[in-house]
């Protein structure tokens, strides 16, 4: 286990370093945590990450493509579902199942392309998964060499399994977590050789209630952009009356960490504790605790310690 000390992939390199992406799910029922570390794009770096003492465990490296808003970890915080692509041969595009903080898989569903995909916990031995369902009584079979351990069962995730691409399932994994819309936003779509695919003119806000009356918002303001995220966030925290206590902007995922915010922004995690919100006003961001800069770290292979269930 590591916290402030890098891991021992990482290594300084010269000139320009790549733009680090962190995306972090937090387990409903356990103090644990992963953390998506992206950067270059086609690299992707899984992290488990101990809330109890921000301290961090650096895994497996994947060379491809993890749509992480169509991932989900068990309530346990034992088991991580995700979908992934390289859009190559044998697999390119499939869902699977592993034990943070490695990307080997357990058990493997074949998808093809980016339709569906992905799905999430109905709880620690039940997956749904973001597949179209075949037939009255859909069956899911693993690609050959797989299995699922004794108990587990899949299920099609909910009545528009496997359509859209991160939507619908991103906004099912965002209410279950307590997101709700406030408001939908307006804008226009810019086409695929735009500058960015939509654009909001007022933003698509979602919001979070945390301690206090306080209430976490993540503002939308635009959607695929070239060599920016994707998705263009925005998070502040409000108070009861709407008064803004902290701006966040650009910043690529936020959270309450029970009375605590957690955000990632430019390569670096944050916690924000709930005795320093008032220290915000007067100290900035010098009130921020950084928790790792996760932006050196390079590439390495590295084998899970374990081959099956």
């Amino acid at each position: 286990m590591t916290s402030q000390a890098a891991p021992p992939a990482a290594i300084a390199t010269k000139g320009k370093r790549p733009a680090t992406r962190l995306y972090a799910i937090l387990a409903r029922d356990a103090r644990t945590g992963v953390v998506f570390r992206r950067g270059p794009s086609r690299q992707v770096q899984l992290i488990r990450w101990d809330l109890r003492d921000d301290t961090f465990e650096h895994g497996q490296w994947f060379k491809g493509r993890i749509y992480e808003r169509r991932c989900d970890l068990s309530p346990s915080g034992k088991l991580l579902l995700y979908f992934a692509a390289t859009h190559r041969a044998p697999y390119y595009t499939w869902t699977a199942l592993s034990k943070p903080p490695f990307f080997t898989a357990l058990a493997l569903w074949l998808k093809g392309d980016a339709w569906g995909g992905g799905g999430m916990f109905e709880d620690d031995e039940t997956v749904l998964l973001n597949y179209l369902p075949d037939g009255d009584t859909p069956s899911f079979p693993l690609a050959e060499g797989f299995r699922l351990k004794p108990g587990m069962q899949v299920k099609p995730c909910g009545q528009w399994s496997g359509r859209g691409e991160d939507e619908p399932l991103n906004t099912l994994l965002l209410e279950r977590a307590g997101w709700r819309l406030v408001e939908r936003g307006e804008g226009e779509a810019r086409g695929l050789k735009a500058p960015e695919i939509y654009k909001f003119s007022k933003p698509q806000v979602r919001e979070k209630d945390g301690p206090g009356g306080r209430r976490l918002q993540m503002l939308l303001r635009v959607v695929g952009r070239a060599g920016k995220p994707f998705y263009g966030l925005d998070y502040r925290v409000v108070d009861r009356e709407g008064a803004v206590l902290v701006d966040l902007p650009e910043t690529d995922w936020a959270d309450w960490d029970g009375g605590d915010l957690v955000f990632a922004r430019a390569g670096c995690l944050h916690r924000l504790r709930k005795s320093r919100f008032r220290d915000y006003a007067d100290k900035g961001e010098d009130a921020f605790l950084r928790l790792h800069d996760f932006s050196d770290a390079r590439f390495a292979p590295l084998e899970a310690p374990y081959a099956a269930w």
